[in-house]
């Protein structure tokens, strides 16, 4: 493993419409780059042609990879494609690239040192939000006033699809996670706070997509109890707070 190793892991549901089109971004822009990299599709269970379309771009770019996964969730998903990766850097990418992938920069060294996790927002000072519903986003900080009540005061955006963790975070993050639902950056965020990880939260521009997967009104709900499940489990003492990061 080279020092510098860049993973993109990608979660995937019925994606066929868009799948191809935003590896081919990804590898046109890392192709590029002077690190050593590798893609990570998640398929999670899909029942279109996701998986025969990844499995085809993969026979021609042995750095794009299909993980075969049955129904189980994003945060699922996301969890076996960061257990999976190799990278010393471990990147999060939403299947719309609804971020440009030039940003991509902004998370890694050398313009970002120190931090275990450096994660993507849709609303700190700088970041800017294109074609967005006005009742998504209302719904949206509705649900980030209750997260940060509930579980990581001071992040103003949990729930953004681009994230970026060091190897050592992931390999403990991950295997702690519970949640397979949407709920899954909450309980990752919590759990970083809680062992002390240092969170770094940085502007983006972001598209969105009307193809998204969010169900606004039900995964809302769904969410909101995830927190609760959060606080619950952790007060019972259901999760292993006991891994440190090596200074």
């Amino acid at each position: 493993m080279k020092a510098d190793y860049l993973s993109v892991v990608i979660p995937a549901f019925n994606e066929q419409q868009r799948i191809v089109a935003t590896i081919e971004e990804l590898t046109g822009y890392l192709g590029s780059q002077d690190y050593e990299w590798e893609i990570i599709v998640a398929n999670d269970g899909s029942t279109d042609s996701t998986a025969d379309l990844i499995q085809d771009y993969a026979a021609h770019n042995p750095r794009v990879r299909l993980l075969s996964l049955p129904h189980g969730g994003k945060g699922w998903a996301v969890q076996q494609g960061m257990l999976k990766a190799e990278g010393t850097l471990r990147f999060l990418c939403d299947a719309d690239l609804s971020m440009p992938v030039e940003c991509l920069p902004k998370f890694l060294p050398p313009i970002r040192n120190g931090f275990d996790i450096v994660i993507g927002s849709r609303e700190v000072a700088g970041a800017v939000r294109y074609q967005e519903p006005r009742r998504r986003h209302i719904m949206g900080r509705i649900f980030n006033w209750l997260v940060r009540l509930l579980a990581v005061p001071g992040i103003y955006d949990t729930q953004c699809g681009f994230k970026l963790f060091t190897q050592e975070s992931a390999q403990i993050l991950f295997t702690m996670q519970k949640l397979k639902g949407f709920g899954f950056d909450v309980e990752i965020l919590f759990l970083a706070r809680k062992m002390g990880m240092h969170i770094f939260e940085i502007p983006i521009p972001w598209y969105f997509n009307n193809d998204s997967k969010v169900r606004p009104l039900l995964d809302s709900f769904n969410m909101a109890r995830d927190l609760l499940t959060i606080r619950w489990r952790h007060t019972i003492g259901g999760y292993d707070l006991r891994h440190k990061i090596n200074p």
